[in-house]
């Protein structure tokens, strides 16, 4: 008895009965915590590994540029007997063959993608006839032209299936690069990214006398570049894992057309860039560095020509370049990496350290002498911020403009006609934006406190706006009044203006209100009027 009692724990000493076996099971337990913590973070830091590395693109020299580039053929017109001239556009779907041996379905003005070129003189009074083939309504604005509300193709301006729509003016705005493209509310991505953009050329006398470069499609290159990302044959429209700046492609259309080249026979070349993609940003230039005279930006012709190795292009934004090619040379046409996007993580995550190729030109043996550029081009028709009557404030957050989402029935701002503004753009969302004021050529008249650079010294109507950046412009408002209809300004990265990022004002006689706009319905006929 005495020996088996020895053998047990007398009472107060030791541990209680089971406490190895739960210290045990506790033991265990955070260690397989611990190795769950462990595999997490590893797991975690190998997803973002992944998409850090693969959120980097470059086409740089990766492909052969062996695909002649298209040309948008020139809109025909007719003319009638008060002189006006009319265009035909029709949104239609049909498929359209990128890569060999594969049809996508694609949407176009006139044909599967993309749409023909409009040209017109200053002066000339114009009239479109836009029908709608597709089994959805849409809208055509005339992106950087100056007209009535009425016919500025925004959302209010809808163009229902089976429609046609109207619009009508006159053209009063010097010579310029402008575009056209969709625009209903919440689906201005996703219509544009399927192929419904073409390229509206303005001539007047000024231009039509400098020695530039014009023959259109020989001297003189429509550049509208889009990004694009394929699925099989399927046009990818999906935004991926941190792409708050929208939708990036993987690479790189010129006028619809991949890798492409182009021969050409003058020594300078005018190339007429225009960024058409959805979302992103690309800064052009040449791979030897060398520089080219910027001669126009948005609305018009600089007053001199400006030298520069980049021009930094967001979409929208539009500018003309005059490059020098040497007999029987390959220059590359190149997007570089920028580094004004706001921080590594929106750098890289919104584009800003990708790189691609973009056109390449190949030139002639032989080539045709240029005159040189001119050293002075034309004086600018752009406002004066000391004429200003008022400011105002626009705070840019994808949420919104100064707190507030697009609500199509609601007037953000009323302007006097014929007076001026200066209004206050500032970014401080920790991501790119960039600002399109419709109807108007603003000038940028500060950035952050400063002198605007060369490139922002002309007729703008969209401008890139990076995090951190305040710019001041100033716009005059020359009309027509129209208190019930109202012209949009919004970001023209287009995922941010369909997710509200854009508001609404209207343009009234001195002492007048704002009227109450037109609901989004489409249009039944085509008076061009509703």
């Amino acid at each position: 008895m005495s020996r088996h009692l020895s053998k047990s724990a007398a009472p107060g000493e030791g541990n209680p009965p089971g406490a190895p076996r739960r210290a045990f099971r506790w033991k265990r337990l955070v260690a397989v915590l611990g190795s769950l913590v462990i595999v997490f973070a590893v797991a975690v830091g190998g997803l973002f590994a992944w998409l850090w590395t693969g959120a980097e693109v470059s086409t740089v020299g990766r492909a052969p540029f062996d695909n002649a580039l298209v040309i948008p053929p020139l809109a025909g017109s007719t003319v009638e007997k008060d002189g006006t001239r009319v265009f035909d556009l029709r949104m239609q779907a049909g498929e359209t063959e990128f890569l060999a041996g594969k049809s996508t379905a694609t949407w176009g003005f006139n044909g599967s993608y993309l749409g023909p070129t409009l040209r017109a003189e200053r002066g000339e009074k114009v009239r479109v006839r836009v029908g709608n083939r597709l089994d959805e309504a849409s809208s055509v604005h005339w992106h950087g032209m100056h007209l009535p509300a009425r016919m500025d193709g925004g959302p209010h301006q809808m163009i229902a299936p089976g429609a046609t729509w109207t619009p009508h003016w006159t053209v009063d705005q010097p010579a310029a690069t402008l575009w056209y493209h969709p625009h209903p509310h919440g689906r201005t991505e996703e219509h544009v990214r399927r192929g419904l953009a073409g390229l509206f050329l303005l001539d007047d006398d000024k231009s039509a006398r400098l020695p530039l470069p014009k023959r259109y499609g020989v001297d003189d290159l429509p550049v509208v570049v889009q990004d694009v990302r394929f699925e099989g044959a399927r046009l990818d429209g999906d935004r991926g894992m941190m792409r708050n700046a929208g939708f990036l492609g993987d690479r790189t259309m010129v006028n619809g057309t991949l890798n492409p080249y182009r021969d050409v026979r003058d020594e300078l070349i005018r190339l007429r860039l225009v960024n058409a993609s959805t979302a992103r940003t690309y800064a052009f230039g040449f791979p030897d560095d060398r520089d080219f005279s910027l001669i126009g930006t948005d609305g018009g012709l600089l007053e001199r020509p400006a030298l520069m190795d980049r021009v930094q292009l967001s979409p929208g934004e539009r500018a003309e370049i005059v490059v020098r090619v040497e007999a029987g040379e390959r220059v590359m046409l190149r997007s570089f990496p920028q580094e004004n996007y706001g921080g590594f993580w929106q750098q890289r995550f919104g584009g800003g350290d990708d790189s691609f190729d973009i056109l390449e030109l190949r030139a002639a043996r032989q080539l045709r002498a240029s005159p040189e550029v001119p050293a002075a081009l034309t004086e600018p028709e752009l406002p004066d911020a000391d004429e200003a009557v008022r400011g105002r404030h626009f705070d840019l957050k994808l949420s919104g403009i100064n707190g507030r989402s697009m609500d199509m029935g609601r007037v953000d701002d009323t302007v006097t006609r014929g007076t001026t503004e200066v209004w206050t753009v500032r970014n401080t969302n920790g991501m790119p934006h960039n600002f399109h004021v419709h109807d108007v050529q603003f000038r940028v008249v500060e950035v952050n406190g400063s002198t605007p650079p060369a490139a922002l010294r002309g007729p703008k109507d969209t401008v890139f706006v990076p995090h951190g950046t305040t710019m001041k412009l100033a716009l005059r408002f020359t009309g027509p009044a129209d208190p019930d209809v109202p012209y949009m300004y919004h970001c023209h990265l287009l995922y941010h203006e369909d997710e509200g990022m854009m508001g609404q004002f209207v343009v009234v006689e001195k002492g007048r209100s704002a009227g109450t706009p037109p609901g989004h319905a489409g249009h039944g006929g085509g008076d061009g009027n509703g």
